[in-house]
């Protein structure tokens, strides 16, 4: 039995493989900045993360999910009495979307979502539209990210899907 083990484990290994590649699958690490906008920018500085990025291309639309880290940094704000520090915010980001490929390489995406703070328990849904040009493996977004409770601003997110 143990020798029947490897040879079948390899051939469902390769069967995945070639069936994912007839899908257009792709998995990657993606980098993101967000720069805050509106009132958001009073109390926020730039985000910054970062994590796992999965594509699967359907013709001309694609479905995409990601999952990671932000970090969201306070900043001093003035208030009656002085000054205060709003508090920096640790997230763990989780994204699903669809893309439109106006041609192969531009694209046209719409993610939702969710935050979950990783220093307390609350979460934010998360909205992001965006456009964006992928070249073999190298996929770059522009985008506004909304996050219901806390804010939006515009952001720029850099991926590399093998």
């Amino acid at each position: 039995m143990k020798r029947y083990l490897l040879p079948l484990t390899l051939s469902v290994l390769v069967s995945f493989k070639s069936q994912a590649q007839l899908k257009g699958f792709s998995i990657g690490p993606y980098a993101e900045m967000i720069w805050p906008a509106g009132n958001t920018a009073n109390t926020y500085s730039t985000a910054v993360g970062g994590g796992l990025n999965a594509d699967i291309r359907i013709q001309k639309f694609g479905v995409s999910a990601s999952a990671g880290f932000i970090h969201i940094g306070g900043k001093t704000v003035a208030v009656n009495e002085g000054t205060a520090k709003t508090a920096a915010i640790n997230a763990i980001p989780v994204r699903v979307g669809i893309k439109y490929r106006f041609v192969p390489a531009l694209y046209f995406k719409v993610e939702g979502g969710v935050a979950r703070y990783v220093d307390d328990a609350g979460s934010a849904v998360i909205f992001s539209p965006g456009i964006g040009v992928r070249v073999l493996g190298l996929d770059v977004q522009a985008k506004y990210e909304t996050w219901i409770d806390k804010g939006s601003g515009w952001g720029l997110k850099v991926a590399y899907n093998f």
